[in-house]
């Protein structure tokens, strides 16, 4: 929530300047326009690396490497059966994917932190305004009353005018 477009509920004189007051805002464009260079590539990795395609793909590759350098590749394979060489590469991609999710996931928890600020502010808002036009419709109804009281007076001078 951008403090200098909103005003705090206790700042607020009248009821018509809380109902002028706007509390909606697009959580995603305020959410990006935060976002450094950085947090885009972070955000862009977990988004690929998250995704059936990736996984799918780093299947097929891992069969591959298994399949290349179990035959023997011509007599000669670059990884031989304990496979070490990719035991190091999956480690070292589970070692930079695991931060960069977990980036990914902070700025989405921060995303929903300002998502739940404005719905709070917003229910508030509803709150007040509600209770406004209920003790508004509070006073027609006594207004109401009153009128319907002062009517059956006049109606009764006026039989009295009569007789």
């Amino acid at each position: 929530m951008n403090p200098k477009k909103s005003k705090s509920v206790n700042d607020i004189n009248s009821i018509e300047e809380l109902a002028a007051l706007r509390h909606s805002i697009n959580v995603n464009q305020a959410h990006t326009e935060e976002l450094s260079l950085g947090d885009r590539i972070a955000d862009g990795m977990a988004d690929v690396a998250g995704s059936w395609g990736f996984i799918l793909s780093f299947l097929a590759v891992l069969f591959v490497w298994i399949v290349l350098n179990s035959i023997q590749l011509l007599m000669h394979s670059f990884d031989p059966f304990p496979f070490i060489l990719l035991n190091l590469v999956l480690s070292c991609v589970a070692a930079i994917q695991a931060p960069v999710i977990m980036m990914s996931q902070n700025r989405q928890e921060k995303k929903d932190r300002i998502r739940s600020e404005q719905d709070y502010h917003i229910n508030l808002k509803a709150e007040i305004l509600i209770e406004d036009i209920i003790s508004r419709l509070k006073r027609l109804e006594e207004n109401h009353t009153e009128l319907g009281k002062n009517q059956q007076e006049i109606l009764k001078g006026i039989k009295e005018l009569k007789n």
